[in-house]
């Protein structure tokens, strides 16, 4: 992909996180389980790359070393899949979007730990600011306590494979990234299927209209989306790429109601708590581009 300015990166990055949104969404239309839901999509994801990857004729030149942590950090993303897909499934989608918001504040102090730079207190601030205003932004439900727990796990793992990525972008190609993770976590679902018995015709049976929200899932929302995503990392922090995100929450529970009007619902407080984000992330990142003028 040809270098691009960090204004243009931050510009790709939210046209990216509105592609995202419709993954809530996606989710909810498959009837699939998560654990297949999650195996498709990365098996497609990962068709589709290698595929590209073999035709630019550059598909092995990845070292051994790296190759295994990025087949590693692959699993670390079929988990945060499985716990998302799970948390939409046990409550809805705007419970599960809402626990991703929770990512900056994890990056505020995983980043320091992995990367070995100091806290800075502006990105703890704006973390605690999201996620205060995204929980006003929500009604919260007393029967969807699961849902939450599987959506801060989610959003952690989440947190924890972006700043992976932001390391090995500097080492290996961003389409390589992708495919070798989704490589990963296809493996690691394919073993836990097979040990589990459900390895068959029967269990990974899915429907006509599965297929298709699968194929949009595992092609755009997840090859495309992903490679992109990691990319424009070259040019942005792993905590501006996360402040980002968290604007996916809005255009998936807008999404959610518009397509779910009955199990998804939203009050005065979604609309008060959507604009102190969007003020929060781009004031996050109108701080940051005047720094590093």
């Amino acid at each position: 992909m040809k270098k691009i300015s960090a204004k243009s990166s931050l510009l790709i990055m939210h046209l990216i996180v509105i592609i995202l949104g419709f993954t809530g969404v996606l989710g909810k239309l498959i009837d699939s389980g998560s654990t297949i839901l999650v195996w498709y999509r990365m098996a497609i994801a990962f068709v589709v790359l290698f595929i590209f990857i073999a035709i630019k004729g550059n598909l092995f030149q990845i070292s051994k070393a790296n190759f295994y942590k990025v087949l590693a950090t692959g699993v670390v993303v079929a988990l945060h899949w499985l716990f998302f897909f799970e948390s939409i499934k046990v409550s809805n989608v705007s419970v599960a979007v809402v626990c991703m918001a929770t990512s900056s504040l994890f990056s505020a102090f995983l980043e320091p730990l992995i990367l070995k730079r100091k806290i800075i207190k502006q990105e703890i601030v704006f973390g605690v600011i999201v996620v205060i205003a995204l929980s006003y932004a929500m009604n919260s439900g007393a029967g969807y306590y699961l849902g939450y727990i599987y959506g801060v796990i989610a959003a952690f793992l989440a947190t924890l494979f972006t700043i992976l990525n932001a390391i090995f972008i500097h080492k290996v190609d961003a389409t390589k990234i992708t495919m070798i993770e989704m490589l990963g976590g296809s493996l690691v679902i394919t073993t836990f299927l097979f040990f589990n018995d459900s390895l068959d015709v029967n269990s990974l049976y899915i429907s006509k209209m599965d297929l298709i929200y699968l194929l949009i899932l595992g092609i755009v929302c997840t090859a495309f989306a992903f490679v992109v995503s990691v990319e424009v990392m070259k040019q942005l922090s792993p905590y501006s790429v996360i402040m980002a995100v968290n604007l996916e929450p809005v255009y998936s529970v807008i999404l959610a109601l518009l397509l779910f009007e009955d199990s998804e619902s939203m009050s005065y407080h979604f609309y008060i708590g959507a604009s102190v984000i969007i003020l929060t992330v781009f004031f996050e990142g109108y701080l940051k581009t005047k720094k590093s003028k």
